[in-house]
């Protein structure tokens, strides 16, 4: 009996001589943070997108509090208002953003683009983008496999199955950026918010024949929308339009004027 009580005597010796160490340490290098973190963390939304720039909105709540700058830390889906609460907490001033909206810059529907080859591998745009440009002559476009869905937390992304591009539903979307950093051929874009908003939905920046014959609705560069528009909102650069919607007066000119009809119109 002896013989086993002697090792549990000095095991829990042992552990308690731990414990101690643990304790003190504890208390000696206790990290004193500030309180007002907390309070700063419960005005965020709790989304933990990740559209701030941080891993959380702990992290966030950390950078507003410590550097007290509310220009570079700001939460996209709280907006202004969270932004302004935060701002009434600390005392500071919160300078109101812009709204945006993200667009899907494409429209290489299935009825638009011919498959010309078969992808077999993993589901992923990802995947499917480090081994080859996609299943259609465009390699500038969607590839349709949902990473963009994936990446949403708040529901606002789906695969329309007809035209196998992404929609997107802006009454549940954030504009937090996840679609945006998780599309590797950059077909969703942030803008800023008009009504109504204009821009080309297409990236190709082949040649016009080129351009076209792998996507009808492709833009092939031709600048009728950069000479009709009356105030030169639109830039012709590697033979894709763009449209500065500060400068758009949203007359709907380039829309008309388009002959592959590569301009949307998102009301």
């Amino acid at each position: 009996m002896n013989f086993l009580l002697a090792p549990l005597i000095v095991l829990f010796s042992i552990a308690v001589l731990a414990a101690c160490i643990l304790y003190v340490s504890a208390k000696k290098f206790k990290i004193e943070e500030d309180p007002i973190i907390d309070e700063v963390e419960q005005l965020l939304p709790g989304a933990n997108c990740g559209g701030c720039g941080f891993a959380g909105c702990r992290q966030l709540a950390e950078k507003c509090v410590v550097d007290k700058n509310l220009e570079e830390n700001k939460c996209p889906v709280g907006g202004n208002e969270v932004m302004q609460k935060i701002a009434a907490k600390l005392g500071l001033e919160a300078q109101e953003s812009s709204p945006k909206i993200v667009v899907v810059r494409c429209k290489g529907y299935v009825c638009n683009r011919v498959k010309t080859t078969k992808y077999d591998g993993v589901k992923s745009c990802v995947m499917q983008a480090n081994q080859y440009g996609g299943e259609t002559d465009c390699s500038y476009g969607c590839l349709g496999m949902g990473d963009c869905v994936a990446a949403c937390n708040f529901g606002a992304i789906s695969i329309n199955e007809e035209t196998g591009i992404p929609v997107i539903d802006h009454s549940k979307c954030t504009t937090c950026g996840a679609c945006v950093k998780a599309c590797p051929k950059f077909v969703l874009e942030m803008r800023g918010k008009t009504t109504p908003l204009y821009y080309v939905a297409c990236l190709n920046k082949e040649k016009g024949a080129v351009a076209k014959k792998a996507c009808s609705a492709a833009c092939i560069g031709c600048g009728i929308c950069v000479k009709n528009c009356p105030s030169e909102a639109i830039t012709l650069e590697n033979n894709v339009a763009y449209i500065n919607e500060e400068k758009c007066a949203q007359c709907g000119t380039c829309v008309e004027k388009c002959p592959t009809k590569a301009i949307n119109e998102l009301v």
